[in-house]
């Protein structure tokens, strides 16, 4: 039977706890590397997401075409999307151009940041797998070796087109709802990166429609798989997330060299990275490391839980 029509979900009329995870999802997605389902997941509503985005289906459009606008809403938990999404927004359009400089200007401080930040996040996933058992120790190591990979690889670039503003949005997604796999670092991968920030910037509306399209379409179809998974194996699922997240350590390890053979960058000491291209701004690096695991740690204390 459904609710009454005028019972909100928990967390709901907490509008700007909402709106926050919004705006930290959408800082984390802007830089390649981090994934705003990091963020999700250690402020609590993961679940709750990936559950609203799974309730587009056919049942909504009927209850759409049938104007049953409270059991639509209800269904999709459109006042917590919503918010969220907005949050989302307003995180990606006021620090596109800040994140862009600071990659540009400040790379070492920013990817220590980051790596400190993504180190924390994976503690605090492992802390969440609960029934420790073959298979979870083998989606543990599958999901770090699935990440490495995508870490040590070579970038391509698609043609800039209208069909790769589609293509990217739909790969792209589905890594920025895991836990530990970057949509931006999709991008960078593709080579749309730097096009997308562009049509961002440029407020190129057409070409950010084709990448929404494309990423709601990858949205809606990988959410299903996901959210049957962390249904019916939640610790294995959960380990795997978390091996993705240990391996994407690789990809925001600071002090990067170009490698000799692939042509992707490879993590290297600082040592090395001194000698080779000048001030590794070693303790800045290892105090915003700490920042940003405290930073996580401050989430997950004050958020870890049920929304709050």
């Amino acid at each position: 039977m459904d609710e009454p029509s005028g019972k909100q979900k928990p967390g709901v009329s907490l509008i700007p706890g909402v709106l926050l995870r919004g705006v930290l999802m959408g800082a984390a997605d802007i830089v390649p590397g981090v994934s705003g389902g990091t963020m999700a997941f250690i402020t609590g509503i993961y679940e709750r997401l990936i559950n609203a985005i799974t309730a587009f289906d056919v049942t909504l459009i009927r209850c759409v075409f049938e104007r049953r606008w409270d059991e639509a809403f209800r269904r999709t938990d459109a006042a917590f999307l919503a918010t969220l999404l907005l949050g989302i927004a307003i995180s990606v359009f006021t620090l596109a151009r800040l994140i862009t400089l600071l990659l540009e200007t400040q790379p070492l401080v920013l990817w220590s940041f980051f790596f400190g930040l993504i180190l924390a996040s994976a503690l605090v996933l492992l802390r969440h797998v609960s029934g420790w058992s073959a298979p979870a120790v083998v989606g543990l190591s599958l999901g770090v070796l699935f990440a490495t990979g995508i870490g040590l690889s070579p970038a391509f670039a698609l043609p800039v087109a209208p069909w790769s503003f589609f293509v990217a949005g739909f790969f792209a997604i589905c890594a920025m709802i895991l836990p530990g796999i970057s949509g931006s670092f999709i991008l960078v991968l593709l080579g749309m990166y730097p096009v997308v920030l562009e049509a961002i910037e440029s407020l190129d509306f057409v070409s950010l429609a084709l990448f929404a399209t494309g990423a709601g379409s990858g949205l809606l179809v990988f959410s299903r798989l996901l959210s049957y998974l962390l249904s019916e194996h939640h610790s294995p699922t959960l380990a795997t997330l978390t091996g993705f997240l240990f391996g994407s350590l690789l990809v925001v390890w600071p002090w990067k060299a170009p490698g000799s053979d692939t042509g992707a960058t490879v993590p290297v000491s600082p040592h090395y990275y001194s000698t080779q291209f000048g001030d590794n701004q070693l303790l800045f690096c290892l105090a915003l490391m700490l920042l940003g695991f405290l930073a996580v740690w401050l989430l997950e204390s004050r958020w870890g839980g049920p929304e709050r």
